[in-house]
């Protein structure tokens, strides 16, 4: 066994070892500097003097410099807080460059408050109030316990523990009374000086001792309704005017996106996955959670707080403006934070297939499939988000003959409406675009980026996650808008059966008489902030919306690309082989070999290519009836060319 860490004084603990644990906790009033067996340079150390995150607390809540001494990076011994293969996982350092860590500092949010209260002045009081309850929860909730009015944007400046944003005890003090049960903003706190965590048998006493909290077990911290509080937010409508109209307005839903899912785990408890399971991942590894005890054995599972999304133009945003804007992370943390939102936004989002349906010369039949694959709507939360389709199909010489859903450079979708662009089922022409998206709409039936007048959904054409059913109960919550009757297979699989998840979009290309080979290229886009979202916004001066007009159009607004897939189409419209008596066999081929039989002198040679244009093999019959080719191994499809009297005959073959 390891040997204890040498204190300053000794520091005997656990009976279970055979000593005797003794502590002596902070000063009445909590500072640091009071505990009897830690010199000044440990108790600094442990309280994370040295790491800029914010130190003390008020009356209910402790900021995270409070927790960083114990659950940060084990500079001093290295055991804590690593891996089985000695990689820091520490919670501190993987939470501070996340949005949550930054929700009470985030520009983009402090803007839109302002903009909203600019908008309607008489409710400044009581949206900003909302507004911090779950972007500065710390600071609004010890003000609402201490019964003490309502929470305001300059009281939270002037708070470090309401600043501190969704910290460490915004999550770990909740009530599993709250548990899916409160929504916007609406959080219940356990106010008896403890907190709540995912393991049953863990040593307490050092917590108490130096913050003053008893760490317990909470079933609950590791549901998805632990989420619901701040994750579903249903606002008040105001008119033109400013009148309250008796309206709501769902502004996000996306624990009840979830609700209504595959994945929720209260209806399915062995094969869902909560909200905790995507963004807080779990290893099997045994984690030490704290340090400075090295008698300690490491816990399992564990969550690794990377809390990754898919706003990675925010998080560029908030590293390039840190110094300006006040934050703690570091530029290194940023990045490892905007390489795990990008991967989960690439590879944990959609599925994109892309197929020729048919085509002649005057029209190419094109569609393109996507599956949302995420435990909720995509894009989902704040109603910015938006994916968007492009489609671009190229002559054999790489020249454009069609292209719809580009993006210009003012980051905007090519072929946008002048308001906004409906949903589309069928494309016909570039001026058309399919966009992913909620818009709002006021009490006049108008486009509106302001929260408080929007009344209901313009559109609401967002993918639907696998399992989602417009008969359920809290289908009020999470409604399609916007998608005409017509279109028959958004949410819809095989057979007309609701729930996969899904959207195909048919591309109907014109060709004006072409007819050779053509190249499909298809791409989905994601954008956080889209700039015509801000245009409304923009139009207002204050100071916060002035900053953040600046870090704005400072940044990078490229859309990120989610997915791509691309494919070469031979087809001329003449694909039937059975004139010239040849037979391509088996179709599906399932042990590999494809054979080719009733080959004639009328065949001059036969190509075989993969759906990246990539040529795989070649023959000339050379008098042979037949020819046998052994497909390399793996899933795929292949376009078999059979060139005979001076046309092109093509067949599509499928690999299982």
């Amino acid at each position: 066994m390891r040997p204890f860490i040498s204190f300053s004084r000794p520091l005997v603990i656990a009976a279970s070892l055979g000593v005797v644990a003794v502590f002596v906790g902070w000063s009445s009033d909590r500072l640091p500097g009071a505990h009897a067996y830690h010199s000044d340079a440990e108790l600094a150390a442990f309280r994370g003097a040295d790491i800029d995150l914010p130190l003390g607390r008020n009356r209910y809540f402790a900021a995270s410099g409070e927790c960083h001494g114990c659950h940060g990076p084990d500079t001093v011994n290295n055991y804590s807080m690593l891996t089985a293969d000695g990689v820091d996982v520490n919670v501190s350092d993987d939470w501070r460059s996340t949005m949550m860590a930054n929700s009470a500092r985030d520009p983009f949010w402090r803007a839109k408050v302002s903009h909203e209260t600019t908008v309607n002045p008489a409710h400044k009081a009581v949206l900003e109030d909302k507004c911090t309850s779950c972007h500065a929860p710390m600071g609004r909730y010890d003000m609402y316990y201490r019964h003490a009015g309502l929470f305001s944007i300059d009281s939270m400046v002037a708070s470090p523990v309401a600043l501190d944003g969704v910290s460490c005890l915004a999550c770990h003090m909740q009530s599993a009374d709250s548990l899916a049960l409160n929504f916007s903003g609406h959080l219940i706190f356990d106010t008896n000086n403890v907190v709540y965590g995912p393991f049953m048998d863990v040593f307490g006493a050092p917590m108490a001792s130096f913050v003053g909290y008893d760490p317990i077990y909470g079933e609950h911290i590791e549901h998805a309704g632990l989420c619901a509080g701040c994750h579903t937010l249903i606002t008040a409508t105001a008119d033109l005017n400013g009148d309250l109209t008796g309206d709501h307005f769902v502004e996000q839903a996306t624990y009840h996106e979830w609700v209504n899912s595959i994945y929720n785990t209260d209806t399915d408890p062995e094969g869902g996955v909560s909200c905790q399971g995507c963004h807080v991942p779990r290893i099997n590894d045994a984690v030490v959670l704290s340090a400075n005890y090295l008698f300690l054995q490491g816990q399992s599972p564990f969550g690794m707080h990377h809390f990754a999304g898919a706003n990675t133009f925010m998080l560029e945003l908030l590293k390039n403006n840190s110094a300006q804007l006040g934050l703690t992370a570091t530029a290194a943390q940023f990045d490892s934070t905007i390489a795990r939102t990008d991967r989960m936004l690439k590879q944990n989002t959609i599925l994109l297939e892309a197929n020729m349906v048919s085509r002649d010369a005057d029209t190419a039949y094109i569609d393109v499939k996507l599956t949302n694959i995420a435990g909720h709507r995509f894009p989902s939360g704040y109603p910015s988000r938006r994916a968007f389709i492009e489609l671009e199909v190229l002559d054999g010489a790489g020249n454009t003959l069609f292209r719809s859903g580009g993006w210009d450079p003012s980051y905007e979708v090519i072929g946008h409406d002048a308001d906004w662009e409906p949903h589309h089922d069928v494309i016909r022409t570039p001026d058309q675009a399919q966009i992913y998206e909620m818009v709002m709409g006021d009490v006049n039936g108008n486009k509106t980026t302001v929260l408080e007048r929007a009344k209901e959904p313009l559109k609401d054409n967002r993918l639907v996650p696998i399992g989602f059913s417009t008969s359920h109960a809290s289908y009020d919550t999470t409604r399609i808008v916007g998608v005409p009757a017509s279109d028959t297979d958004f949410n819809h699989g095989p057979g007309g059966v609701e729930g996969s998840g899904t959207d195909i979009t048919h591309y109907h290309v014109p060709m004006n008489g072409y007819t050779g080979m053509v190249t499909v290229r298809t791409k989905v886009w994601y954008q956080a902030a889209p700039p015509r979202w801000m245009e409304e916004m923009f139009d207002h001066s204050t100071p916060e919306i002035d900053l953040f007009r600046d870090m704005f159009q400072a940044a990078d607004g490229s859309p990120v690309l989610v997915k791509e897939h691309s494919f070469v189409d031979l087809t001329t419209g003449m694909d039937d082989l059975r004139e010239l008596g040849v037979r391509i066999f088996p179709n599906p081929v399932v042990n590999g070999i494809l054979r080719i039989e009733g080959l004639s002198a009328r065949v001059n040679s036969i190509e075989v290519f993969g759906l990246n244009g990539q040529l795989v093999a070649t023959h000339r019959p050379q008098g042979a009836a037949s020819w046998q080719l052994r497909l390399r191994e793996g899933r795929g499809t292949y376009l078999v060319v059979i060139h005979a009297a001076g046309r092109r005959f093509v067949e599509r073959v499928v690999v299982l």
